[in-house]
């Protein structure tokens, strides 16, 4: 059996801007790595570093304003495989949003310590889009 993290969320700005936060180089290392380098489009690698290590990326599918998809390409914490989407539709005048990490094989610690951060770092991207300041990992507004 699989499991996947999924997190549902509004945030009150357009699509646009929640799609350039979520499929840009500059968008993704604003709210959750600052050390975010890569190819951002479709086909291109993404690579996510948090203090030297982190996972890297395809990109899968890119929908312009509607969704994201990466698989995981490269990972030192076992997400080789996993798949993550971000799809976005607009509801009540917000952008909501619709992310999952999915491929775990079991809900252990580990997959309990993710949900979280992802948590963590869907509130960095609300943030973001909502005041033009997330609080992404290695950026000053980023909490220990």
């Amino acid at each position: 059996m699989a499991y996947s993290i999924k997190h549902l969320f509004h945030i009150n700005a357009s699509k646009e801007q929640v799609f350039k936060a979520i499929s840009t180089i500059d968008g993704l290392a604003n709210w959750w790595t600052s050390q975010t380098t890569g190819n951002a489009g479709q086909g291109g690698v993404i690579q996510f570093r948090f203090v030297g290590e982190g996972p890297d990326m395809k990109v899968t599918e890119v929908n312009p304003n509607d969704k994201v998809s990466w698989e995981c390409v490269a990972s030192q914490h076992g997400w080789v495989g996993h798949k993550f989407h971000f799809l976005l539709d607009e509801n009540e005048g917000k952008t909501r949003v619709r992310f999952s990490h999915d491929g775990w094989s079991e809900q252990d610690d580990f997959y309990a310590i993710c949900s979280m951060s992802w948590g963590r770092y869907m509130e960095s991207l609300r943030q973001l889009c909502q005041t033009g300041k997330g609080e992404a990992f290695g950026s000053e507004g980023y909490r220990k």
